[in-house]
Protein backbone atom coordinates (compact mmCIF):
# COMPACT_ATOMS: atom_id res chain seq x y z
CA UNK A 1 0.00 0.00 0.00
CA UNK A 2 1.39 3.41 -0.95
CA UNK A 3 2.37 5.69 1.51
CA UNK A 4 4.01 9.18 2.49
CA UNK A 5 7.07 9.98 4.61
CA UNK A 6 8.27 12.92 6.15
CA UNK A 7 11.61 14.47 7.58
CA UNK A 8 13.17 17.22 7.82
CA UNK A 9 11.96 18.31 11.03
CA UNK A 10 13.83 19.48 14.18
CA UNK A 11 14.89 21.96 16.71
CA UNK A 12 15.97 25.46 15.11
CA UNK A 13 16.04 28.87 16.91
CA UNK A 14 13.51 32.20 15.60
CA UNK A 15 14.58 33.59 12.23
CA UNK A 16 16.53 30.38 11.34
CA UNK A 17 14.81 28.19 8.41
CA UNK A 18 14.34 24.31 7.92
CA UNK A 19 13.52 22.21 4.96
CA UNK A 20 11.05 19.57 5.13
CA UNK A 21 10.94 16.49 2.69
CA UNK A 22 7.73 14.21 1.75
CA UNK A 23 8.19 11.13 -0.58
CA UNK A 24 5.55 9.03 -2.43
CA UNK A 25 5.78 5.68 -2.03
CA UNK A 26 3.05 5.47 -5.05
CA UNK A 27 3.52 5.46 -8.64
CA UNK A 28 1.27 8.38 -9.73
CA UNK A 29 3.48 11.23 -7.66
CA UNK A 30 3.08 13.29 -10.88
CA UNK A 31 -0.71 13.85 -10.79
CA UNK A 32 -1.21 14.01 -7.01
CA UNK A 33 -2.62 17.36 -5.77
CA UNK A 34 -0.08 17.64 -2.22
CA UNK A 35 -0.39 19.92 1.05
CA UNK A 36 1.16 20.46 3.81
CA UNK A 37 -0.71 21.23 7.13
CA UNK A 38 0.66 21.41 10.64
CA UNK A 39 -1.42 20.96 14.17
CA UNK A 40 -0.47 21.92 17.75
CA UNK A 41 -1.94 20.35 21.08
CA UNK A 42 -5.38 21.66 21.51
CA UNK A 43 -5.88 22.95 18.06
CA UNK A 44 -7.18 22.09 14.54
CA UNK A 45 -5.04 20.84 12.11
CA UNK A 46 -4.65 23.59 9.66
CA UNK A 47 -3.50 23.93 5.93
CA UNK A 48 0.13 25.62 5.67
CA UNK A 49 0.67 25.32 2.09
CA UNK A 50 -0.57 22.82 -1.37
CA UNK A 51 1.05 22.29 -5.10
CA UNK A 52 -0.96 20.97 -7.76
CA UNK A 53 -0.01 18.89 -10.82
CA UNK A 54 0.78 21.44 -12.89
CA UNK A 55 2.30 23.28 -9.93
CA UNK A 56 0.74 25.99 -9.06
CA UNK A 57 0.74 26.68 -5.20
CA UNK A 58 -1.02 28.67 -2.45
CA UNK A 59 -0.34 29.42 1.05
CA UNK A 60 -2.08 30.17 4.14
CA UNK A 61 -1.83 34.30 5.00
CA UNK A 62 0.75 33.16 8.18
CA UNK A 63 3.37 31.63 6.15
CA UNK A 64 3.12 33.53 3.13
CA UNK A 65 6.18 34.90 1.95
CA UNK A 66 8.23 32.60 4.48
CA UNK A 67 7.46 28.88 3.00
CA UNK A 68 7.46 27.35 -0.46
CA UNK A 69 6.44 24.88 -1.43
CA UNK A 70 7.72 22.73 -4.02
CA UNK A 71 8.10 19.25 -5.55
CA UNK A 72 10.34 16.79 -7.77
CA UNK A 73 8.47 14.27 -10.20
CA UNK A 74 11.92 12.31 -10.06
CA UNK A 75 12.23 11.87 -6.43
CA UNK A 76 8.45 11.91 -6.13
CA UNK A 77 9.13 14.16 -3.35
CA UNK A 78 7.48 17.60 -1.87
CA UNK A 79 9.18 19.94 0.04
CA UNK A 80 8.36 22.94 2.18
CA UNK A 81 10.92 25.24 2.77
CA UNK A 82 10.30 27.04 5.61
CA UNK A 83 12.32 30.46 6.13
CA UNK A 84 12.73 33.19 9.27
CA UNK A 85 10.74 31.08 11.11
CA UNK A 86 9.00 31.76 14.32
CA UNK A 87 8.40 30.24 17.55
CA UNK A 88 4.86 30.06 16.03
CA UNK A 89 5.27 27.81 13.77
CA UNK A 90 6.37 25.29 16.30
CA UNK A 91 3.82 22.48 15.27
CA UNK A 92 4.13 18.60 13.73
CA UNK A 93 4.03 19.15 9.81
CA UNK A 94 1.91 16.33 8.14
CA UNK A 95 1.93 15.55 4.35
CA UNK A 96 -0.57 15.29 2.32
CA UNK A 97 -1.65 13.34 -1.07
CA UNK A 98 -4.86 13.46 -3.06
CA UNK A 99 -5.59 12.19 -6.28
CA UNK A 100 -9.33 11.93 -6.80
CA UNK A 101 -11.68 10.14 -5.44
CA UNK A 102 -9.31 6.62 -5.26
CA UNK A 103 -6.32 8.11 -3.26
CA UNK A 104 -6.26 10.41 -0.13
CA UNK A 105 -3.27 9.46 2.38
CA UNK A 106 -1.41 11.20 5.32
CA UNK A 107 1.84 11.13 6.22
CA UNK A 108 2.58 10.22 10.04
CA UNK A 109 4.17 13.48 10.52
CA UNK A 110 7.21 15.53 11.41
CA UNK A 111 8.12 17.81 14.59
CA UNK A 112 9.39 21.47 13.87
CA UNK A 113 10.12 23.05 17.49
CA UNK A 114 11.44 26.64 17.21
CA UNK A 115 12.88 28.59 19.88
CA UNK A 116 12.85 32.28 21.17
Amino acid sequence: QAYLAESGGGLVQAGGSLRLSCRDSGNSFSRNFMSWYRQVPGKQRELVASITSSSDTNYADSVKGRFTISRSTARSTVYLQMNRLEPEDTAVYYCRGIRGTVYDEWGQGTQVTVSS
